[in-house]
């Protein structure tokens, strides 16, 4: 018998060992109930313990107005120890409007959403400028740092590289008990308490959309916060064995022991019965496509059996590890555009 020496070899022989307890099965909206008042739960427990909520004491850190929109940038408190920065594009004019967390993958945090590159300067890449294309067609779009990204990366004199930071984070926050995943996760949602301050934002409104991690917040956020009423998951959702098989996985989208119970399928399914637009890159190489069309079948018959099949939508496209625009405009402006449903 062939000896398992490496940890991701262990990985994997381990995931295939597993039956995760609460895969969804069912087919009737009395299975999908009885699915999600036991899974539901457990997903909570996975994200582990929240911090402790304080006053947010935002301040704006900077503004700047453009052609068809305005851009600041903010801060504000998310729990005792720790501070958030935001990005935010938004229409000129005065009004309240739909709002959209625009999650940012990897990297340099939200500047990457709103078109700046590490140093602040102009740039274009994989999130394709969304905040300000979502901003000139009359959304409040907001792009937090997450934890380690961004403005909220440790500084270069304390800068462990090679290893990567969110690694490196997640061990940390586990020291006092917490998930990294978790802290993220709240982090997001006092970013809708935020929004809920602005007088620009109609709070009923509240959309999310990502990419890579950014597709990893989305999904946890509005899988934990019925506040997000429409989402976009683009370039993420798939099975955590195949993650695994390419060590494509970190300490910021770790989910400590979903496979016991379910994967990622189930997780995006606690979004039911809001609306869910899936984006799978057909040459998308970090995030297979066809791991990604297995998963949302999977995905897919939970909204069937829930009787909410067409709250869910699928944008194969021609593209890589990347956002496809339009369908994202589309799926916000059909859900969260103002008129009564």
């Amino acid at each position: 018998m062939k000896r398992i020496l490496t940890p991701s070899d262990w990985g994997l022989a381990m995931a295939k060992r597993y039956r995760p307890a609460m895969l969804f099965t069912g087919r009737t909206q009395r299975d999908y109930q009885a699915w999600r008042a036991k899974f539901e739960p457990k997903f909570h427990d996975m994200l582990g313990r929240m911090p402790e909520k304080v006053p947010l004491r935002a301040q704006v850190l900077q503004r700047r107005e453009f052609a068809g929109y305005v851009r600041e940038k903010v801060v504000f408190d998310s729990e005792p120890c720790q501070s958030v920065i935001a990005w935010i594009c938004r229409p000129r004019e005065r009004g309240k409007y739909p709002a959209v967390i625009c999650a940012a993958g990897h990297g340099r945090g939200g500047k990457v959403m709103v078109g700046l590159d590490a140093q602040g300067r102009p740039s274009y890449d994989y999130a394709k400028n969304l905040a300000i294309r979502m901003a000139k067609a009359g959304f409040f779009a907001i792009a937090p740092d997450w934890r380690a990204f961004g403005e909220r990366h440790e500084t270069v004199a304390k800068d462990p590289g090679p290893r990567d930071l969110c690694n490196l984070s997640h061990l940390v926050a586990q020291h006092f008990g917490f998930n990294q995943l978790g802290l993220n996760v709240w982090d997001a949602m006092r970013t809708i308490d935020y929004m809920a301050t602005r007088p620009e934002v109609d709070i009923r409104k509240v959309g999310c959309v990502g990419c890579s991690f950014g597709g990893t917040m989305t999904m946890a956020l509005s899988a934990m916060d019925n506040r997000v009423g429409a989402a976009c998951i683009s370039g993420y959702l798939g099975s955590t064995m195949t993650a695994l098989s390419n060590y494509g996985t970190c300490g910021s989208q770790t989910l400590s022991g979903l496979l016991q119970w379910g994967d990622r399928a189930e997780v995006a399914g606690l979004i039911c019965p809001r609306p869910l637009l899936i984006q799978v890159g057909q040459y998308d190489s970090s995030f297979d496509s066809n791991d990604a069309l297995s998963a949302y079948k999977r995905l897919q018959s939970i909204y069937l059996a829930a009787g909410k099949e067409d709250r869910l939508g699928l944008d194969l496209f021609d593209g890589c590890h990347e956002i496809n625009v339009e369908p994202i405009m589309e799926w916000f402006t059909r859900w969260l555009t103002p008129r009564e449903r």
